[in-house]
Formats: structure tokens, sequence, C-alpha cells
């Protein structure tokens, strides 16, 4: 498999779980409101789409990129997908504070909440396509067959972290 391979599969499964979130938050409304679910559309966003995967694009990918010669147009695009890796964060964030006052009674933030998931969901399939079609197969080409295979295994050691990552802070967040 390819360095790019495995960030690609990462892609099809955000496309499908963001595709299935928008499903369920449109049925929502004050009334039907599911803070539990919203909860896990936001982990999955954070866990999986961040910080695992766009952790492995900013951390080894565009670290190792940052040490190439790049052209003018692959630094400028590089420089856009962080800015929206940054993007859906605050996004996220917004989220996270809407539904914390949800859950403390105030049910105002629901219409938002949903205004944000549906554009989550329209604005990665976009991102993504610029990752797939156009970034990744530029990016490939500063990088020798050698190097490409050490940032796939990079990838792989990255992931191995992750659950180590997330319940660590989790006994964190409980300790204190």
């Amino acid at each position: 498999m390819k360095a790019r391979g495995l960030l690609m599969i990462e892609h099809r499964l955000i496309e499908k779980v963001l595709i299935l979130a928008k499903k369920k938050i449109e049925l929502m409304n004050q009334d039907t409101y599911d803070p539990i679910l919203v909860d896990g559309i936001v982990d999955f966003i954070r866990v999986y789409a961040d910080r695992t995967h766009h952790g492995k694009e900013e951390d080894i990918l565009f670290t190792e990129l940052g040490k190439k010669s790049l052209e003018n147009k692959d630094k400028e695009m590089m420089s856009d997908l962080v800015k929206e890796h940054k993007q859906a964060r605050t996004r996220v964030r917004e989220i996270i504070a809407l539904n914390d006052k949800y859950k403390k009674g105030d049910k105002s933030g629901v219409k938002q909440i949903i205004e944000i998931v549906n554009w989550l969901s329209e604005f990665y399939p976009v991102h993504i396509k610029k990752e797939d079609d156009v970034f990744f197969p530029n990016a490939d080409n500063y990088f020798s067959s050698a190097e490409l295979d050490e940032m796939l295994k990079a990838y792989y050691t990255f992931d191995a972290k992750m659950i180590h990552e997330k319940y660590q802070s989790l006994y964190e967040m409980l300790r204190n």
C-alpha cells in the first residue's frame, strides 16, 4: 500500500460517517435533539478525523514536506489545507460548547448545531477531494519510494499510539 492509500482509506470512512451524521441530524429539532448522538459525532470528528487523520497529515506528511523544496502551488495548498483543518476544529468546538449548554437546559443552540454538522458534512468532501485528487499525488513526487515506505510505517506507528493517547487523556480527566 502507498502511504497516501492509508490516508485515502480514512477519507472514505470520514465521508461515510458524515453522510450518516447529516441524515441523523437533519431529523432532529429542539424536541427530538439527541445530545448523546452529537457527542458520538463530535468524538468521531475529534479523535478519528482530526487527531488521527489530520494528525498523520500535519505531524508526518506536512512535516516531511516542510523539509523539501516545494513548488509555490504545493506550499500554498498545504497552507490552505492546514487552515481548513483549523477551521473544522473551530466548528467542532462550537458544537461542543452548544451541546454542553443544551445538557444544562439551554436548547437555543440546537438549530446552530444542526447547521454546523451540515456544514461539516459539506466541507469535508470538498477538502478530501482536494487532497485525494491534487495534493497527495503532487506530494508523492517529492519523496523516493523508500521515503514513502518509511512514511507508511510512521503512519502505522502513529495509529498504534492513538488508542493509548485517547484513554490516557480520559484517565487524566477522571483523576482531576
